[in-house]
Protein backbone atom coordinates (compact mmCIF):
# COMPACT_ATOMS: atom_id res chain seq x y z
CA UNK A 1 0.00 0.00 0.00
CA UNK A 2 1.06 3.44 -0.43
CA UNK A 3 2.57 5.66 2.16
CA UNK A 4 -0.16 7.04 4.56
CA UNK A 5 1.77 9.37 6.62
CA UNK A 6 0.01 12.53 5.51
CA UNK A 7 -2.33 14.03 3.37
CA UNK A 8 -5.33 12.70 2.01
CA UNK A 9 -6.20 9.53 0.81
CA UNK A 10 -6.77 8.60 -2.98
CA UNK A 11 -8.34 5.05 -4.22
CA UNK A 12 -4.51 4.42 -5.17
CA UNK A 13 -3.20 3.74 -1.33
CA UNK A 14 -5.80 0.85 -1.17
CA UNK A 15 -4.00 -1.06 -3.48
CA UNK A 16 -0.09 -2.16 -4.80
CA UNK A 17 0.95 -2.21 -7.93
CA UNK A 18 0.82 -5.93 -9.48
CA UNK A 19 2.72 -6.96 -12.51
CA UNK A 20 0.99 -4.42 -15.12
CA UNK A 21 -0.36 -6.48 -17.14
CA UNK A 22 -2.64 -9.20 -15.97
CA UNK A 23 -2.51 -7.74 -12.43
CA UNK A 24 -2.27 -3.74 -12.34
CA UNK A 25 -3.54 -3.29 -8.98
CA UNK A 26 -3.75 -5.52 -5.93
CA UNK A 27 -5.58 -4.97 -3.21
CA UNK A 28 -4.42 -4.55 0.40
CA UNK A 29 -7.40 -6.88 1.72
CA UNK A 30 -5.75 -6.91 5.16
CA UNK A 31 -6.33 -2.89 5.42
CA UNK A 32 -9.80 -3.24 3.91
CA UNK A 33 -11.21 -5.67 6.66
CA UNK A 34 -9.36 -3.99 9.52
CA UNK A 35 -11.45 -0.98 8.73
CA UNK A 36 -14.66 -2.86 9.59
CA UNK A 37 -13.18 -3.37 13.25
CA UNK A 38 -12.11 0.44 13.86
CA UNK A 39 -10.37 3.15 12.41
CA UNK A 40 -7.16 4.13 11.12
CA UNK A 41 -4.30 4.66 13.33
CA UNK A 42 -3.07 7.51 10.93
CA UNK A 43 -5.81 8.67 8.69
CA UNK A 44 -9.67 9.58 10.17
CA UNK A 45 -12.59 7.79 9.08
CA UNK A 46 -13.73 10.90 7.07
CA UNK A 47 -10.94 10.48 5.00
CA UNK A 48 -11.07 6.87 4.56
CA UNK A 49 -14.87 7.06 3.51
CA UNK A 50 -14.30 9.81 1.30
CA UNK A 51 -11.79 7.23 -0.56
CA UNK A 52 -13.79 4.71 -0.52
CA UNK A 53 -17.02 6.37 -1.89
CA UNK A 54 -14.70 7.63 -5.17
CA UNK A 55 -13.27 4.17 -5.46
CA UNK A 56 -16.84 2.41 -5.63
CA UNK A 57 -18.31 5.17 -7.93
CA UNK A 58 -15.71 5.13 -10.36
CA UNK A 59 -15.11 1.54 -10.69
CA UNK A 60 -18.79 0.68 -11.31
CA UNK A 61 -19.24 3.77 -13.57
CA UNK A 62 -16.32 2.30 -15.39
CA UNK A 63 -17.84 -0.94 -15.15
CA UNK A 64 -21.34 0.17 -16.70
CA UNK A 65 -19.64 2.16 -19.50
CA UNK A 66 -16.13 0.95 -21.23
CA UNK A 67 -14.60 -1.19 -17.88
CA UNK A 68 -10.96 0.31 -18.60
CA UNK A 69 -9.99 1.61 -15.49
CA UNK A 70 -11.27 -0.93 -13.43
CA UNK A 71 -9.76 -2.12 -10.26
CA UNK A 72 -11.71 -4.25 -7.96
CA UNK A 73 -12.79 -7.84 -8.66
CA UNK A 74 -15.86 -9.12 -7.62
CA UNK A 75 -14.35 -10.17 -4.60
CA UNK A 76 -12.74 -7.31 -3.59
CA UNK A 77 -16.62 -5.37 -4.22
CA UNK A 78 -17.82 -7.12 -1.87
CA UNK A 79 -15.00 -6.85 1.04
CA UNK A 80 -15.17 -2.61 0.34
CA UNK A 81 -18.67 -2.13 0.32
CA UNK A 82 -18.91 -3.76 3.60
CA UNK A 83 -15.56 -1.88 4.88
CA UNK A 84 -17.55 1.58 3.71
CA UNK A 85 -20.80 0.50 5.21
CA UNK A 86 -18.62 -0.04 8.62
CA UNK A 87 -16.92 3.60 7.75
CA UNK A 88 -20.24 5.62 7.35
CA UNK A 89 -21.55 3.85 10.54
CA UNK A 90 -18.80 4.93 12.60
CA UNK A 91 -19.06 8.37 11.10
CA UNK A 92 -23.29 7.97 11.89
CA UNK A 93 -24.48 8.61 8.69
CA UNK A 94 -26.26 6.56 6.43
CA UNK A 95 -24.57 3.99 4.39
CA UNK A 96 -26.01 3.40 0.58
CA UNK A 97 -28.26 0.45 0.11
CA UNK A 98 -26.46 -1.36 -2.60
CA UNK A 99 -29.28 -3.53 -5.28
CA UNK A 100 -26.27 -5.42 -6.53
CA UNK A 101 -23.58 -6.80 -4.32
CA UNK A 102 -20.92 -7.41 -7.65
CA UNK A 103 -19.82 -6.82 -11.08
CA UNK A 104 -20.67 -9.87 -12.71
CA UNK A 105 -22.98 -12.70 -11.81
CA UNK A 106 -26.86 -13.36 -10.14
CA UNK A 107 -26.41 -10.17 -7.74
CA UNK A 108 -23.75 -7.89 -10.52
CA UNK A 109 -24.46 -4.55 -11.37
CA UNK A 110 -24.95 -6.07 -14.82
CA UNK A 111 -27.91 -8.62 -14.09
CA UNK A 112 -29.46 -5.82 -12.55
CA UNK A 113 -29.09 -3.30 -15.44
CA UNK A 114 -30.40 -5.98 -17.65
CA UNK A 115 -33.19 -6.41 -15.55
CA UNK A 116 -33.76 -2.93 -15.46
CA UNK A 117 -33.80 -1.48 -19.08
CA UNK A 118 -30.52 -0.27 -19.21
CA UNK A 119 -29.00 -2.01 -21.39
CA UNK A 120 -29.07 0.35 -24.20
CA UNK A 121 -27.94 3.58 -22.42
CA UNK A 122 -24.47 4.05 -20.48
CA UNK A 123 -25.67 7.30 -19.71
CA UNK A 124 -28.35 5.22 -17.69
CA UNK A 125 -25.92 3.35 -15.30
CA UNK A 126 -24.17 6.20 -14.43
CA UNK A 127 -27.66 8.11 -13.38
CA UNK A 128 -27.72 4.23 -11.37
CA UNK A 129 -24.55 4.59 -9.40
CA UNK A 130 -24.95 8.10 -8.87
CA UNK A 131 -28.24 7.61 -7.36
CA UNK A 132 -26.72 5.29 -5.19
CA UNK A 133 -23.48 6.84 -3.87
CA UNK A 134 -24.53 10.20 -4.82
CA UNK A 135 -26.55 10.97 -1.54
CA UNK A 136 -23.00 9.41 0.32
CA UNK A 137 -20.47 11.58 -1.72
CA UNK A 138 -22.65 15.02 -0.81
CA UNK A 139 -23.03 14.25 3.08
CA UNK A 140 -19.39 13.62 3.02
CA UNK A 141 -18.43 16.80 1.35
CA UNK A 142 -21.01 18.28 4.15
CA UNK A 143 -18.90 17.01 6.48
CA UNK A 144 -15.68 17.62 5.48
CA UNK A 145 -16.94 21.28 5.09
CA UNK A 146 -17.72 21.01 8.94
CA UNK A 147 -14.52 20.00 9.74
CA UNK A 148 -12.87 22.78 8.09
CA UNK A 149 -15.20 25.27 9.70
CA UNK A 150 -14.34 23.94 13.09
CA UNK A 151 -10.71 24.87 12.48
CA UNK A 152 -11.50 28.62 13.27
CA UNK A 153 -13.75 27.99 15.69
CA UNK A 154 -12.63 27.27 19.14
CA UNK A 155 -15.22 24.23 20.33
CA UNK A 156 -14.25 21.42 23.21
CA UNK A 157 -11.43 19.05 22.36
CA UNK A 158 -11.99 15.93 22.33
CA UNK A 159 -14.43 13.35 20.67
CA UNK A 160 -18.10 12.53 21.83
CA UNK A 161 -18.21 9.35 24.04
CA UNK A 162 -20.65 9.10 26.46
CA UNK A 163 -23.97 11.02 27.02
CA UNK A 164 -25.19 9.97 30.80
CA UNK A 165 -28.04 11.95 31.59
CA UNK A 166 -31.61 12.40 33.05
CA UNK A 167 -31.05 10.64 36.12
CA UNK A 168 -33.75 9.40 38.81
CA UNK A 169 -33.27 8.94 42.71
CA UNK A 170 -29.73 8.34 43.90
CA UNK A 171 -26.64 9.09 41.62
CA UNK A 172 -24.68 6.60 39.58
CA UNK A 173 -21.52 5.66 40.53
CA UNK A 174 -19.00 5.55 37.54
CA UNK A 175 -15.44 3.67 37.04
CA UNK A 176 -13.43 3.62 34.14
CA UNK A 177 -13.41 0.27 32.55
CA UNK A 178 -10.44 0.72 30.06
CA UNK A 179 -8.41 3.55 30.32
CA UNK A 180 -6.80 2.46 27.03
CA UNK A 181 -10.53 3.11 25.07
CA UNK A 182 -11.68 5.53 27.78
CA UNK A 183 -15.07 2.86 28.57
CA UNK A 184 -17.00 4.03 31.02
CA UNK A 185 -18.82 1.39 33.05
CA UNK A 186 -22.05 2.45 35.88
CA UNK A 187 -21.01 -0.12 38.37
CA UNK A 188 -23.95 0.54 40.71
CA UNK A 189 -27.76 2.88 40.22
CA UNK A 190 -27.39 2.10 36.10
CA UNK A 191 -31.27 1.82 36.27
CA UNK A 192 -31.73 5.13 37.32
CA UNK A 193 -30.08 6.94 34.48
CA UNK A 194 -29.76 6.89 30.72
CA UNK A 195 -26.75 6.43 28.75
CA UNK A 196 -26.14 7.42 25.45
CA UNK A 197 -23.28 5.86 23.49
CA UNK A 198 -24.29 5.73 20.05
CA UNK A 199 -21.96 7.29 17.32
CA UNK A 200 -22.84 11.61 17.39
CA UNK A 201 -24.04 12.15 14.16
CA UNK A 202 -21.83 15.01 12.58
CA UNK A 203 -24.81 17.56 12.75
CA UNK A 204 -25.71 17.71 16.53
CA UNK A 205 -28.35 15.87 18.46
CA UNK A 206 -31.65 16.26 17.17
CA UNK A 207 -34.61 15.42 19.03
CA UNK A 208 -35.53 12.81 16.15
CA UNK A 209 -31.95 10.59 16.67
CA UNK A 210 -32.78 10.70 20.41
CA UNK A 211 -36.25 9.39 19.75
CA UNK A 212 -34.73 6.52 17.37
CA UNK A 213 -32.11 6.12 20.12
CA UNK A 214 -35.10 5.56 22.50
CA UNK A 215 -36.91 3.15 20.51
CA UNK A 216 -34.50 0.84 19.74
CA UNK A 217 -33.51 1.09 23.44
CA UNK A 218 -36.33 0.74 25.31
CA UNK A 219 -39.62 0.93 23.21
CA UNK A 220 -38.87 -0.89 19.96
CA UNK A 221 -42.72 -1.83 19.35
CA UNK A 222 -44.44 1.74 19.36
CA UNK A 223 -44.37 4.38 16.61
CA UNK A 224 -42.28 7.55 16.48
CA UNK A 225 -44.75 9.73 18.41
CA UNK A 226 -45.38 7.72 21.01
CA UNK A 227 -41.43 6.95 21.63
CA UNK A 228 -41.23 10.85 21.77
CA UNK A 229 -43.95 11.73 24.42
CA UNK A 230 -42.40 9.04 26.70
CA UNK A 231 -39.22 9.90 26.18
CA UNK A 232 -40.08 13.59 26.99
CA UNK A 233 -42.28 12.23 30.12
CA UNK A 234 -38.67 10.01 31.11
CA UNK A 235 -36.69 13.44 30.94
CA UNK A 236 -39.32 15.31 32.67
CA UNK A 237 -39.23 13.11 35.33
CA UNK A 238 -35.36 14.01 36.29
CA UNK A 239 -36.13 17.38 37.22
CA UNK A 240 -36.81 18.28 40.75
CA UNK A 241 -37.36 22.20 40.67
CA UNK A 242 -39.66 24.30 39.18
CA UNK A 243 -37.91 26.44 37.07
CA UNK A 244 -35.81 23.50 35.40
CA UNK A 245 -39.14 22.08 34.67
CA UNK A 246 -39.97 24.84 33.09
CA UNK A 247 -37.07 25.37 31.02
CA UNK A 248 -37.47 21.91 29.43
CA UNK A 249 -41.26 22.59 28.72
CA UNK A 250 -40.58 25.70 27.02
CA UNK A 251 -38.05 23.90 24.51
CA UNK A 252 -39.77 21.06 24.03
CA UNK A 253 -42.90 22.68 22.99
CA UNK A 254 -40.92 23.99 19.81
CA UNK A 255 -40.79 19.67 18.87
CA UNK A 256 -44.09 20.02 18.20
CA UNK A 257 -44.21 22.46 15.18
CA UNK A 258 -43.52 21.35 11.77
CA UNK A 259 -39.90 20.20 11.49
CA UNK A 260 -39.39 20.51 15.16
CA UNK A 261 -38.17 16.69 15.23
CA UNK A 262 -35.05 18.49 13.32
CA UNK A 263 -34.43 20.67 16.06
CA UNK A 264 -31.37 19.65 18.84
CA UNK A 265 -32.50 18.28 21.75
CA UNK A 266 -32.15 19.55 25.02
CA UNK A 267 -30.72 16.80 27.50
CA UNK A 268 -31.00 17.48 31.15
CA UNK A 269 -29.26 16.43 34.06
CA UNK A 270 -25.98 15.66 31.84
CA UNK A 271 -23.37 14.20 33.69
CA UNK A 272 -19.41 16.00 33.01
CA UNK A 273 -17.12 14.32 35.20
CA UNK A 274 -17.41 12.00 38.10
CA UNK A 275 -15.09 12.65 41.41
CA UNK A 276 -15.09 9.67 43.53
CA UNK A 277 -13.76 11.81 46.06
CA UNK A 278 -16.02 13.79 48.68
CA UNK A 279 -15.50 17.16 48.49
CA UNK A 280 -15.51 17.86 52.11
CA UNK A 281 -13.57 21.13 51.91
CA UNK A 282 -12.47 23.96 49.52
CA UNK A 283 -9.02 22.85 50.33
CA UNK A 284 -9.50 19.28 48.81
CA UNK A 285 -6.81 20.11 45.83
CA UNK A 286 -8.00 18.31 43.02
CA UNK A 287 -11.70 17.95 43.28
CA UNK A 288 -13.79 18.96 40.72
CA UNK A 289 -16.93 21.03 41.69
CA UNK A 290 -19.44 20.84 39.47
CA UNK A 291 -20.28 17.14 38.20
CA UNK A 292 -23.71 17.41 36.35
CA UNK A 293 -24.85 19.85 33.99
CA UNK A 294 -28.89 21.12 34.45
CA UNK A 295 -28.98 21.19 30.32
CA UNK A 296 -26.76 20.23 27.37
CA UNK A 297 -27.33 20.99 23.87
CA UNK A 298 -25.47 19.94 20.76
CA UNK A 299 -26.32 22.09 18.44
CA UNK A 300 -25.65 21.62 14.34
CA UNK A 301 -22.89 23.72 14.47
CA UNK A 302 -21.01 21.13 16.49
CA UNK A 303 -21.32 23.69 19.59
CA UNK A 304 -21.50 22.21 23.11
CA UNK A 305 -24.46 24.51 24.96
CA UNK A 306 -24.67 24.79 28.77
CA UNK A 307 -27.47 25.55 30.30
CA UNK A 308 -27.45 26.25 34.14
CA UNK A 309 -31.01 27.09 36.29
CA UNK A 310 -29.85 28.86 39.76
CA UNK A 311 -31.49 28.26 42.49
CA UNK A 312 -30.63 30.34 45.98
CA UNK A 313 -28.84 27.37 46.88
CA UNK A 314 -25.82 28.37 44.30
CA UNK A 315 -24.51 30.93 45.78
CA UNK A 316 -26.37 30.93 49.67
CA UNK A 317 -26.44 28.18 52.42
CA UNK A 318 -29.70 27.68 54.38
CA UNK A 319 -30.46 29.29 57.70
CA UNK A 320 -32.66 27.36 60.37
CA UNK A 321 -35.93 28.34 60.30
CA UNK A 322 -37.26 31.11 62.43
CA UNK A 323 -39.93 31.51 65.06
CA UNK A 324 -42.57 31.72 62.45
CA UNK A 325 -41.10 29.21 60.24
CA UNK A 326 -39.35 30.66 57.43
CA UNK A 327 -36.54 29.65 56.11
CA UNK A 328 -33.69 32.11 54.74
CA UNK A 329 -30.54 32.08 53.12
CA UNK A 330 -27.26 33.50 53.80
CA UNK A 331 -24.45 34.14 51.12
CA UNK A 332 -21.71 32.86 50.95
CA UNK A 333 -19.16 34.25 48.86
CA UNK A 334 -17.19 30.86 48.04
CA UNK A 335 -20.40 28.91 46.15
CA UNK A 336 -20.26 31.83 44.37
CA UNK A 337 -16.65 31.70 43.41
CA UNK A 338 -16.62 27.74 43.14
CA UNK A 339 -19.48 28.42 40.64
CA UNK A 340 -17.67 31.19 37.96
CA UNK A 341 -13.98 29.00 38.24
CA UNK A 342 -15.85 26.09 36.84
CA UNK A 343 -17.34 28.50 34.19
CA UNK A 344 -14.38 29.79 33.56
CA UNK A 345 -13.02 26.39 32.99
CA UNK A 346 -15.29 24.76 30.99
CA UNK A 347 -15.64 27.88 28.67
CA UNK A 348 -12.15 28.00 28.44
CA UNK A 349 -12.60 24.27 27.19
CA UNK A 350 -14.74 25.19 24.23
CA UNK A 351 -18.21 25.17 26.08
CA UNK A 352 -20.56 27.82 25.89
CA UNK A 353 -22.29 29.10 28.88
CA UNK A 354 -25.72 30.74 29.84
CA UNK A 355 -27.22 31.35 33.14
CA UNK A 356 -30.88 31.59 34.52
CA UNK A 357 -31.90 32.71 38.00
CA UNK A 358 -34.57 30.73 39.49
CA UNK A 359 -36.44 33.84 40.48
CA UNK A 360 -36.93 34.74 36.83
CA UNK A 361 -38.56 31.98 35.57
CA UNK A 362 -40.90 31.92 38.16
CA UNK A 363 -42.23 35.48 38.44
CA UNK A 364 -46.23 35.35 37.75
CA UNK A 365 -48.19 35.86 34.15
CA UNK A 366 -46.11 33.92 32.17
CA UNK A 367 -42.82 35.98 32.24
CA UNK A 368 -40.68 33.28 32.42
CA UNK A 369 -42.28 31.48 29.45
CA UNK A 370 -41.81 34.42 27.64
CA UNK A 371 -38.34 35.05 28.74
CA UNK A 372 -36.98 31.42 27.21
CA UNK A 373 -38.58 31.35 24.18
CA UNK A 374 -37.13 34.56 23.43
CA UNK A 375 -33.76 33.30 24.68
CA UNK A 376 -34.17 29.92 22.62
CA UNK A 377 -35.10 31.00 19.29
CA UNK A 378 -32.00 33.54 19.49
CA UNK A 379 -30.24 30.48 20.34
CA UNK A 380 -31.41 28.48 17.67
CA UNK A 381 -30.44 31.24 14.68
CA UNK A 382 -27.34 31.66 16.33
CA UNK A 383 -25.98 28.02 16.32
CA UNK A 384 -27.67 26.85 12.58
CA UNK A 385 -26.28 24.19 10.41
CA UNK A 386 -23.38 26.23 8.71
CA UNK A 387 -23.89 26.32 5.19
CA UNK A 388 -21.80 24.14 2.49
Amino acid sequence: MADRGGGFLNRDDFFSSGDGWAQRWVLDVSLIESLRFGPLADKTDLDVAVALTKLLYEDFVSYGTDGRDIRLDDEGVVLVIKAHGAVMRRLALEAPTWPFKTFNGPQGFGTYWRKNDMSGSWQARRDCVEGILGPTRDALEELQELEYESRFKQGPGGSFKNLIFAAVGPKPEIVLRDAVNNDVEIVRNAENCLVYSDPLPPHGLTWRQMVAWWRTHHQPDVDEKTAADTLYRRLYRSLDSLPEQLVLRTYCAAYAETDGFELPALIPQVYLHYDPYARKSGKQSGALYRQRMDFLLLAPDRSRIVIEVDGVQHYGRRNPPDAEGRVTYTAVPQLYSDMVAEDRRLCLAGYEIYRFGGWELTQPHGEGERILTAFFTDLLKRHRKPAP
